[in-house]
């Protein structure tokens, strides 16, 4: 299994991670099967959306916090229960085939880290099988 470390920066972020969990299938010498990658934090996780115009996220995130509010009349006392509202929407895993030592997305794919508490350190595992 490897371990991908991150630094958030903001609280709600999308962060592009596609080049990191293929570094980790090249370093697993994979050459074909499955990525499965894992986010092992309550306030944040995965998701495979659109690379290729960065408007996209700052949509998705605008959106977020538009359904999702920050400051609501949550139960959660510790002052992040929309973080682990809009976590729950992503979920914490995805799997992804691999072909030929590659990640097999379409065209415009990348995967995203779904930071919804930060800014934090992080971590993101994958296994290869």
């Amino acid at each position: 299994m490897e371990r991908i470390n991150l630094k958030t920066g903001s609280r709600v972020e999308l962060i592009d991670i596609t080049a990191k969990v293929q570094a980790a299938i090249t370093k697993s010498k994979a050459k074909d099967g499955v990525c499965f990658i894992f986010c092992p934090h309550t306030t944040a996780g995965l998701t495979i959306n659109e690379n290729a115009d960065p408007s996209v996220r700052r949509d998705i995130i605008d959106s977020l916090n538009e359904i999702v509010p920050a400051h609501a009349r949550y139960a959660h006392a510790e002052g992040n229960a929309d973080s682990h509202i809009k976590s729950s929407l992503f979920g914490p895993s995805l799997s992804v085939f691999i072909e030929n030592g590659a990640l097999v997305l379409g065209t415009w794919q990348g995967i995203y880290f779904c930071e919804s508490d930060g800014p934090r350190s992080r971590e993101v595992w994958i296994k290869t099988l």
